[in-house]
């Protein structure tokens, strides 16, 4: 592909020849190469402009730059004013605007974008449509998984991603939106068919993010200018202000009486070993029963947006019905019926908000005890260890407390930070800084009816510790642990 039709409306100053042959595009100086366009992106860490003489000895000759840079003379310089909105752009011409091609529904929000967006794909691959997912658990479709580095990839991968989907036979793909993605320009040049908000709490600010939370939740809003259709959890504060933000047609959801999709009422209930909800959901004068093979009243709540996307599709009833039963999402409240007696939960919650959620979720069921395994991150506030001890330390009737991506900080002090709080609010506790260890140990002590809640690692398989990932894949540990117990062996309590 010419020069020119990559940076085809783009503002845009050349010094060179626009007729360069293109045969890629990179902003990772490692990926550079003869035909491949170098374009330099300023990051939070690291700037771009500084690895373009890396990328020339390398072989690349073109360049995409918003500052002076240092290459030979037989180079073509391009310069804009921005060269991630310049990324996306040029991601959107060189991949052939797959997202025209696919029908894009993009789910923003502070809880609950991986779950609802494994929820839609369910319920429209059982209507017959084939459907890509891309977010916090990597890309799928079909047969196939890639992996991503955050939760919306840059937009070159992004686009990437949505032409190997659209030309693999996707119609459609759900995408997490972040605010930090909106603002870092990645979904720039997205079509996007559906807009999803599920709610808004104070998150990611701070070095690296974002100044305050207005500046979080005007991002957040930016995403459903780009929409035809939204549909917006009617029951969040903030949902008149994202209102006010749609481009078209707004669908409203949630247990309000003007919800469109309303949530009449809801049960806990189990089958086919999985804690599960039956629910019952009044659109006008119809009022429709399902069940969905997630735990809790939000799930009940996120099936409601599938519902909705389904019917913008055309989904019928029975296809609905069985998408919903028959939905799985890894490391969010992902059940292991491993065993009659007890019940074990491994869930992403690692902050106070997602915690209490998923304690008071597991409370909601049939138990005899709640045994809560967590850690925190290392190199993060203590506000946030504080809050996850606290809320443990209150809900939980024993927690082992553990680690969780410590990196550079030693494991046993961020447990005894952690510790503090739990002992405050008279939880009972032990800290196990050896995750493994303290998984086995909550396994080898489960007692019948007990729920286990392995809380903060849910998807992920490392453990960053001393500033390298650790191979660590928490169901791995959990199925070491049921062995050890099936034998009699390893850490009892005395």
């Amino acid at each position: 592909m010419k020069l020119r039709d990559i940076l085809k409306d783009i503002e845009y100053k050349c010094c060179g020849s626009e007729q360069s042959e293109i045969k890629d595009i990179a902003y990772d100086s490692r990926k550079a190469g003869e035909g491949i366009v170098f374009v330099c992106l300023k990051g939070a860490f690291a700037d771009g402009h500084k690895y373009a003489k890396s990328a020339y000895e390398k072989g690349s000759r073109v360049f995409v730059c918003s500052d002076e840079i240092e290459v030979g003379d037989d180079s073509v310089i391009v310069t804009v004013e921005d060269t991630r909105a310049a990324l996306a752009k040029m991601s959107c011409n060189f991949f052939g605007h797959p997202s025209r091609e696919l029908a894009v529904i993009g789910i923003t929000g502070t809880k609950g974008k991986t779950t609802v967006a494994h929820i839609v794909k369910s319920v429209l691959e059982a209507g017959g449509v084939m459907t890509g997912i891309i977010g916090t658990v990597g890309a799928r479709f079909g047969n196939t998984v890639l992996p991503t580095v955050n939760t919306t990839p840059e937009s070159y991968e992004l686009q990437k991603m949505f032409r190997l989907m659209a030309d693999s036979g996707c119609k459609a793909v759900a995408v997490e939106v972040s605010s930090l993605g909106l603002k870092a320009h990645r979904t720039d040049g997205i079509e996007f068919a559906v807009g999803v908000f599920t709610n808004l709490y104070p998150d990611h600010i701070g070095t690296n993010e974002h100044e305050s939370f207005e500046e979080y939740a005007y991002w957040k809003t930016q995403l459903f200018p780009l929409c035809k259709s939204a549909v917006i959890n009617g029951d969040d504060p903030f949902s008149p202000v994202v209102m006010q933000a749609c481009a078209d047609k707004v669908i409203t959801y949630g247990e309000g009486e003007t919800a469109d999709y309303r949530l009449a009422s809801s049960e806990k209930i189990k089958f086919d070993g999985k804690l599960g909800m039956s629910f019952n959901c009044k659109k006008g004068a119809e009022s429709k029963q399902y069940r969905i093979s997630l735990p809790g009243d939000v799930n009940a709540s996120n099936a409601l947006v599938a519902l909705a996307v389904a019917d913008l599709f055309g989904i019928g009833e029975q296809e609905k019905a069985k998408g919903l039963s028959s939905v799985f999402v890894k490391g969010r409240g992902e059940m292991l019926q491993l065993d009659e007696d007890f019940t074990v939960i491994i869930d992403y919650a690692h902050n106070g908000v997602s915690l209490k959620s998923i304690i008071d979720t597991a409370k909601s069921y049939e138990h005899n005890r709640i045994i809560t395994l967590f850690g925190s991150v290392g190199g993060r506030t203590e506000c946030r260890r504080q809050e996850l001890g606290t809320v443990s330390g209150r809900l939980s009737d024993l927690s082992v407390i553990t680690s969780d991506d410590p990196n550079f900080e030693d494991p046993r002090k961020i447990c005894e930070e952690i510790a503090e709080s739990c002992k405050a609010q008279g939880g009972d506790y032990v800290i196990i800084p050896d995750r493994a260890e303290a998984i086995e140990y909550a396994i080898l002590n489960a007692e019948k009816g007990d729920i286990i809640i392995l809380a903060g690692k849910g998807h992920e398989e490392t453990m960053k510790i001393c500033g390298e990932s650790v191979p660590f894949v928490e169901k791995d540990e959990v199925l070491k642990a049921m062995r050890k117990r099936a034998e009699g062996q390893g850490l009892r309590a005395e």
